[in-house]
């Protein structure tokens, strides 16, 4: 009995449901509401399309309604696509929406700049006509560029560089390309980098003040041996160094693209009033064991959210003045492999909060290893000098400088009025007048915001004969005598 009871309550239902009638939409009389009035997409590149924005249209009446049409202002001439109700177009018919209930409609746009006449491209989506009609403007913003990247050859295949060998002696190769010679990047437009740009033998790429770099996704920079990067920023008018993401939710995302990596052998790399941001690794310094003249001279210069490292040094030779670094997924600054290494007025922090790291803010050491029939072999190099004058060395762990030495090598360091974050101890030969665990008072350091407030003890403390070689700081303020220790005289908030 009671499996019939359950077969009759089952065919009933199918009964009924099979009568219902489709509920009926009545026309829309104009009154649709909108997320938002106008929609603005961030700025784009010619040719390279946008992110996905979305409107929601809202049927706030207690009748479903149909909207006779919807469609771009510009019609299919219009750079601006549209996908409404998972249907892409950009004109569509009868778009019905229930009683209290909305849709999405999602935007895109590939826009190729040299076919409008001002950059600032608007359009609008225009819903219904004649006395219903209402309207959602768009607005975005395009740029010209200039784009570099890999060649493809008859067969499709990628152009590449080889950055090495294996153990096996096959060449490791990443997509890329050379420049053909000396060449200059400008301010006039931006430079969208895809792959790797290298920088062959005996040439020079010079960047100027202004000039605008972005690397796409597992791009990057190479100098070769014996060739040279100088990037010639200016106080007002600085070097950006980024990805090609411009969203502004990407502005601050660690690892969007690769490296600037100044390879073993590469001479007279100059870096002035640059901002390097989101890479893997700002900067990657190696060198053949020239401790006589320096690979790399930085001077006010800063490198952010780097989802490794800010500089890996590796056995190279650096000069730093007015470095700020913050943010690396490991160190900020890595001298490792012997070397040598100056910095004055500088400011090596690590705020990093994207996930656990495991290094300190500024890590020294004189060896590397690598395994060798199945055994841990360590390779130890001298280390020339390590040197920090004025500097602050912090972050969110409570020891940010690790010295890790391998005896058996020169192994030469020296820290002079600094303000380090590091278990406090006596050794009076290479450590002299610093301030430990000391607050440096950062305006907001988790923000890459490093200047020091009137509250920092770093004021005031610095060596008065670095400081004199040194006279402005990083913002090209005149520095007070005594000095405030690191990149930035202090203000009060």
């Amino acid at each position: 009995m009671r499996y019939y009871l359950t077969l009759f309550c089952a065919l009933t239902l199918l009964v009924f449901s099979s009568c219902r009638k489709d509920f009926s939409a009545e026309l829309s009389s104009g009154n649709l509401s909108f997320s938002k009035d106008t929609v603005y997409l961030d700025t784009v590149f010619t040719n390279i399309g946008s992110s996905t924005y979305n409107l929601k249209v809202y049927n706030k009446s207690n009748k479903n309604i149909s909207i006779p049409s919807i469609s771009l202002s510009k019609g299919e001439s219009s750079f601006f696509r549209l996908n409404v109700d998972g249907i892409p177009g950009k004109i569509f018919e009868n778009v019905e929406i229930l009683a209290k209930d909305s849709l999405f409609i999602f935007i895109e746009t590939t826009i190729d700049y040299g076919q409008v006449s001002d950059p600032i491209y608007t359009d609008a989506i225009v819903f219904d006509s004649d006395n219903n009609l209402q309207e959602v403007k768009l607005v975005t913003l395009v740029k010209d560029a200039h784009f570099l990247f890999p060649s493809k050859d008859s067969n499709g295949f990628i152009e590449s560089i080889s950055i090495g060998k294996t153990t096996d002696g096959e060449h490791l190769k990443v997509n890329g390309f050379f420049l053909e010679d000396n060449t200059t990047f400008t301010n006039e437009k931006p430079y969208v980098i895809y792959g790797y740009c290298a920088v062959p033998s005996s040439k020079t790429l010079t960047i100027e003040a202004g000039a605008k770099i972005h690397f796409h996704a597992n791009s990057g920079l190479i100098v070769s041996k014996n060739a040279t990067l100088t990037i010639n920023g200016e106080l007002n008018n600085k070097v950006i160094i980024e990805g090609d993401r411009l969203e502004p939710q990407f502005s601050e995302i660690p690892g969007q693209w690769g490296a600037i990596w100044l390879r073993a052998g590469s001479k007279n790399n100059s870096i002035n009033n640059t901002i390097i941001k989101n890479a893997s690794a700002g900067i990657i310094a190696d060198s053949i064991g020239n401790n006589a003249a320096p690979t790399l001279i930085i001077k006010n210069s800063q490198i952010y959210n780097s989802s490794n490292f800010g500089i890996l040094g590796r056995e190279t030779n650096i000069n730093g003045e007015n470095l700020v670094i913050n943010n690396s997924g490991q160190s900020s600054l890595a001298c490792t492999v012997g070397g040598t290494y100056n910095f004055v007025h500088s400011t090596f922090t690590n705020y990093w909060n994207n996930s656990f790291r495991q290094y300190p803010s500024v890590l020294i050491n004189n060896f590397f290893t690598y395994n060798k029939n199945n055994t841990q072999v360590v390779e130890k190099r001298d280390l020339h000098a390590a040197n920090f004058t004025n500097c602050i060395i912090d972050g969110n762990s409570t020891i940010e400088l690790v010295i890790d030495k391998v005896e058996g090598t020169v192994f030469n360091y020296s820290f002079k009025n600094n303000l380090i974050r590091v278990k406090d101890f006596s050794d009076p030969i290479h450590y002299i007048d610093n301030i430990f665990n000391g607050n440096p008072y950062f305006k907001s350091p988790e923000n890459n915001k490093l200047i020091i407030g009137q509250n920092s003890e770093a004021i005031k403390k610095g060596s008065e004969a670095v400081s004199i070689l040194v006279p402005k700081d990083i913002l090209g303020i005149t520095r007070s005598i005594p000095a405030d220790i690191g990149a930035y005289q202090h203000i009060n908030f």
